[in-house]
């Protein structure tokens, strides 16, 4: 299996509305759904939530 779908390239955007993104990589087999972690948004000045983004 190739690297890429294995492991894409995903797009993390803020659920706070301030269209903050981070870039990362998951793993397709272990996260099949979206992906969500809690991580520092310096826009809004706090961690909030960010959502994998299609």
């Amino acid at each position: 299996m190739a690297r890429n779908e294995l492991r894409p390239i995903v797009k993390l955007r803020s659920t706070a509305g301030t269209g903050h993104t981070y870039v990362t990589r998951k793993n397709r087999r272990n996260d099949p759904d979206r992906l969500t972690l809690r991580k520092y948004d310096p826009v809004a000045r706090q961690h909030v939530p960010f959502r994998e983004e299609r």
